[in-house]
């Protein structure tokens, strides 16, 4: 099975797409879209659009995962993360992905073993998970930290 994992945002969405085999991981890519802040929001929408569509079209995975939204104490940067997780999510509809959501508490537990872990410490454990992985960016290891944990989650082991 091949995940897509997301990090909506407006400014750099990260992406990373996993190869899932019962328990086993192994990394296919990741990257970062980013939008132009001096641009319109409908551009920088349609861009993110545009550019997932093409990710998802060279890389054809079986379902996306993202991270469930978070409310800031900021109500314009919950606003823009909004517009660009429903960019997101519709990019992937559009395609036919299920899209499976995930608290960010428990895509760390899953990845480091605790939810409370900070981003140095998920970075830290996708060297470790994934060794061949050159990282395009922050936005992107959390796209990939979102597939493993899917990936996780959803494992079954056999019946012994």
């Amino acid at each position: 099975m091949i995940i897509l994992g997301l990090d909506p945002s407006l400014s750099c969405t990260g992406w990373g797409v996993l190869r899932s085999e019962g328990s086993r991981i192994s990394h296919v890519a990741n990257g970062q879209i980013k939008t132009d802040a001096k641009a319109p929001i409908a551009v920088r929408l349609s861009h993110l659009v545009t550019a997932l569509d093409a990710v998802i079209a060279e890389h054809d995975p079986g379902r996306a995962a993202a991270e469930e939204i978070f409310v800031n104490k900021n109500p314009q940067s919950t606003l823009k993360l909004a517009q660009a997780r429903g960019a997101v999510l519709a990019a992937c509809g559009a395609r036919g992905l299920e899209v499976r959501e995930h608290a960010a508490r428990s895509v760390k537990k899953s990845v480091v073993g605790t939810g409370a872990a900070d981003k140095e410490q998920v970075q830290a454990m996708l060297k470790v998970l994934l060794p061949s992985a050159a990282l395009a960016g922050a936005d992107a290891a959390d796209a990939l930290a979102v597939a493993i944990a899917d990936a996780h989650l959803s494992y079954t082991p056999p019946d012994r």
